[in-house]
């Protein structure tokens, strides 16, 4: 394993150096596919609702058209769920596809910043010379430049990240509030820091998926892994094949963005991101071999049938076939108004002086509709002529109201407890919550 701090305890730093392959035209291509989604997916909307926005202040989560409220914490939990065991189940199938493949730490790194840091500084073998030299003029340019570069990167990513959070029509055109640009400000200095100098010690030290993945997958987890029946022992050069495929020619090392030696075996540092992939790939092509650094699984590395059908794979589907029906249950069910009727704090009924009982309500009111107004009527059912007293309500989409409802019966219409149902209709949608009336017993108060 290559270390990341040197014997005083400094930073030693990774310098990837540059490969192509398929797995890297690949990555290349969804990098290109999901940097384009963070761009395009916060500018559209589905019946006048953002694709995707994540509303804070209002606590809205807005999804494919759907209005996700404080009220629907369940469906969100639901939600939640459903990201967390889709995670499981692609890590216990596919090792760690998040990391390498989807993960925007890597994205960013490899289609953007490694890209711009080439561009300004060279590749590996340029740059360490370099760095070992002095600070000339010449390296002073490159680095601001490249640093500058950076820190426009940063921004422009902040600002994308941030109008998932916000309309981008006012966070693009300076018309978004002090707390959001402060929050661009905050995640501009973040990414700079990252991308400037922290890189591979995030996954390291402060990404706790690393620590937990090793519970997630098993030996029939598609993984990154060296060939030690084939490459070992290790020779020298094309003569050196004969004592082992392994050349020792180092490049799945120069390549790693985690400065790993993937042929010392399994290690939490490896991102599953195919580098060395690639790598090994070239150089064994060229000597008529297949490559020592592959995709494969501990199981059949050690001779054995994988199994990608077995029993956690099993589970984790079934668990996610049931989230995802439940979830699309509730949010196909979701109805476009919810209620509740409370009695008056501290008010169970009310004798007036014409005999009559009155019992008074609050009646809550949610518009769950994000693109109309609604006018909401209450009336009571279930009760022998009531005499029933509540203002109107008008809510805007997306908002809350509450309304006293009063109910007023002749005393002795009633038992001591009558059920009744109390009915809110705006005019498209009809809700219906079950309430009782109380009253004295018959013959009045003693």
């Amino acid at each position: 394993m290559v270390r990341h701090t040197s014997v005083n305890g400094a930073r030693a730093w990774v310098y990837a150096k540059r490969v192509t392959g398929r797995f890297q035209r690949l990555h290349r291509a969804s990098g290109v596919v999901l940097i384009g989604i963070l761009a395009v997916v916060p500018w559209l909307s589905v019946a006048g609702q953002p694709v995707f926005r994540i509303d804070l202040p209002a606590r809205h989560l807005t999804a494919f058209g759907t209005v996700f409220t404080a009220a629907d914490g369940f469906n969100l939990v639901l939600l939640a769920l459903l990201a967390a065991f889709s995670l499981f189940f692609f890590t216990a199938l596919l090792g760690r596809l998040w990391c390498g493949w989807l993960c925007p730490q890597t994205v960013f790194l490899e289609e953007l910043v490694r890209p711009i840091e080439r561009w300004f500084e060279g590749d590996r073998r340029v740059r360490m010379v370099r760095d070992a030299g002095p600070w000339t003029v010449e390296r002073v340019s490159r680095k601001g430049g490249k640093w500058a570069a950076f820190g426009l990167l940063a921004f422009v990513v902040s600002m994308m990240a941030l109008s998932l959070f916000t309309d981008p029509r006012l966070l693009w055109t300076g018309q978004a509030g002090p707390a959001t640009y402060s929050l661009v400000g905050i995640g501009t200095f973040g990414l700079f820091v990252d991308w400037a100098w922290f890189r591979e010690q995030l996954c390291i030290y402060l990404c706790p998926y690393a620590r937990f993945q090793g519970a997630l997958t098993d030996e029939h987890s598609l993984v990154v892994s060296y060939d030690q029946a084939r490459g070992e022992p290790r020779g020298r050069g094309r003569d050196a094949a004969r004592e082992g495929h392994c050349i020792s020619c180092d490049k799945c090392v120069d390549v790693c963005p985690q400065g790993i030696d993937i042929r010392d075996g399994f290690q939490l540092e490896c991102i599953n991101c195919s580098r060395c992939v690639d790598a090994c790939e070239d150089v064994m092509g060229r000597l008529g071999q297949p490559p020592l650094v592959r995709y494969s699984t501990i199981a059949s590395d050690e001779g054995r049938t994988t199994h990608w059908v077995r029993g956690r794979i099993v589970a984790y589907a079934a668990i996610l076939l049931a989230l995802t029906a439940g979830l699309a249950y509730r949010v196909l069910s979701q109805q476009a108004l919810e209620a509740t009727v409370n009695r008056m704090p501290g008010s169970l009924f009310v004798q007036d002086d014409d005999g009559f009982v009155r019992n008074t309500y609050l009646v809550s009111i949610h518009n769950t509709d994000a693109r109309s107004a609604h006018d909401y009527v209450v009336t009571v059912r279930g009760l022998p002529e009531p005499q029933v007293t509540t203002p109107p309500l008008s809510l805007e989409p997306l908002t809350d109201g509450t309304v006293p409802l009063v109910i007023r019966l002749p005393n002795g219409a009633t038992g001591r407890t009558a059920p009744f149902v109390v009915a809110i209709d705006d005019g498209t949608h009809e809700l219906s919550v079950d309430a009782t009336f109380k009253a004295p017993p018959r013959g009045g108060l003693p």
